[in-house]
């Protein structure tokens, strides 16, 4: 039992030290752009499907925030999520790729001004409205913004206009945070996530999916186009 604590403080340590060192890091898009090989097999190709361990479009990343994608791939490197291939992908970037990374997809396909008008957001149902705010003190919109897409953190993602499947996939995932192959450890929306059953969050994803919002797919021809 003591091996085994010890294995796992040691563990618990390392991946602060890795989120720290990210934190400190300044990220360079131009050499981020360099690092991409691994991604665009995915995540530059619209609509594309994975099939394992569940059946889901990856999502849209260019245009999502910087802070946030550094967050993520240091918690797939770190084992808080646990996705088999994303894990494997992040075990493979050091602390500056993360951030290069983050640095490259953050301004992917964003225009000054091209941020969608909160306007034309679809008013949400009165089940949606209520799944929303069913506890005023942790409502959704608390970190994700009024129209998902201005968190008020970095660590936080912007949601609006991701693929509902998707967003379903990732809300179950902290449902299941011990699960080895879709789970994912994080106390906040561990939290918010299991306050729902399972239909409720479907429901949720598909109101998200349909606001305006920042995020999108830069397909791969694109990138290598020289204007």
């Amino acid at each position: 039992m003591n091996k085994l604590l010890t294995t796992m403080f040691a563990f618990a340590v390392a991946c602060v030290t890795l989120s720290a060192q990210s934190q400190t890091l300044t990220g360079n898009a131009k050499d981020g752009s360099k690092k991409i090989a691994m991604c665009v097999g995915c995540h530059g190709i619209v609509g594309y499907q994975a099939s394992f361990p569940e059946i889901h479009k990856v999502p849209m990343i260019a245009g999502q925030s910087a802070t946030y994608i550094v967050s993520a791939l240091t918690a797939y490197k770190g084992g808080d999520r646990k996705h088999p291939t994303m894990r494997a992908i992040a075990d493979t970037l050091a602390p500056q790729d993360i951030v290069d990374l983050a640095a490259y997809y953050s301004q992917l396909g964003l225009k000054e001004g091209d941020a969608p008008p909160a306007a034309l957001a679809k008013a949400p149902s009165k089940e949606v409205e209520a799944l929303i705010a069913r506890d005023a003190a942790n409502a959704c919109t608390k970190c994700h913004g009024a129209n998902f897409n201005t968190p008020n953190d970095g660590t936080v993602p912007k949601l609006a206009g991701q693929y509902p499947d998707y967003l379903f996939v990732a809300l179950k995932a902290y449902k299941a945070d011990n699960h080895p192959m879709v789970g994912r450890a994080n106390a906040i929306m561990g939290g918010q996530a299991k306050r729902y059953s399972v239909a409720e969050l479907k429901v949720l994803a598909s109101y998200i999916s349909t606001l305006p919002g920042d995020v999108k797919t830069v397909p791969e021809s694109l990138l290598h186009r020289s204007d």
